[in-house]
């Protein structure tokens, strides 16, 4: 039997699963930070890996409390009509609930009340998810070209146009505004929903942003900021 502990948290603009980007990479602008646990606070830990611009996150599904009740799993790629084995798939109900994550590394600060910190970009985790293991990305090892992608061949996503009302944008910084930007053209929706009169939310940069799809476009109609922030809100 292993024991595992969290090494860090990371620190993310979302404080529910709703509206993360549905794997990394895909989001370039979002960014976030490695936040380490003080057994690790040591930046002996981390020597070396500035010469690196890419690492894997090994981390916890720690949002999803309750174990998988079937080998079968419906992959909302497919719109939730057909279904995989959940090996075949990454939904993150899973025997053991571990994500795997490849993000940019865009700085380490070395010196912190918190130690070393990592800032990464790409990141598809909710604020205070338990982080496991880091390790370098490695081109030559990591990297392939020309494979099969199983399902997700021929499913490739289509991006949305996102209109944010300029009345709006003073809510947020030009890095906030690009984030959410990209977070949106990416779709936030369940596949299987397409109701164009439908105002969905979710909870990101410490505010409440409302939304409403038409077709290919998104309009948010509303950008509220929250009575309590505890996830990365402002500087990112």
């Amino acid at each position: 039997m292993i024991s595992l502990q969290p090494i860090a948290h990371f620190q993310s603009p979302f404080s529910t699963k709703f509206g993360i980007p549905k794997q990394s990479g895909l989001a370039r602008t979002l960014g976030g930070r490695i936040v380490f646990e003080p057994p690790f606070r040591n930046a002996d830990y981390l020597r070396g890996l500035d010469e690196f611009d890419f690492l894997w996150m090994i981390w916890e599904f720690s949002a999803n409390p309750h174990a998988p009740a079937s080998p079968l799993v419906r992959p909302p790629l497919l719109g939730g009509n057909e279904t995989r084995g959940v090996f075949a798939t990454r939904s993150p109900f899973r025997p053991n609930p571990i994500g795997l994550s490849s993000v940019k590394i865009e700085k380490i600060e070395w010196e912190t009340p918190d130690g070393p910190v990592i800032h990464v970009s790409g990141a598809d985790l909710m604020d205070r998810t338990p982080i496991y293991d880091i390790k370098p990305y490695i081109e030559y090892a990591d990297s392939h070209t020309n494979i099969r992608n199983g399902f997700v061949d021929g499913h490739t996503s289509t991006c949305l146009n996102v209109h944010i009302p300029e009345t709006l944008c003073g809510q947020l910084s030009e890095r906030q505004r690009a984030a959410l930007e990209e977070t949106l053209s990416l779709d936030p929706r369940p596949r299987y929903q397409h109701d164009n009169e439908r105002i969905y939310g979710f909870e990101m940069f410490g505010r409440n942003i409302r939304f409403r799809v038409n077709e290919t476009d998104l309009h948010v109609i509303s950008i509220d900021r929250l009575q309590s922030v505890n996830c990365l809100s402002e500087t990112t």
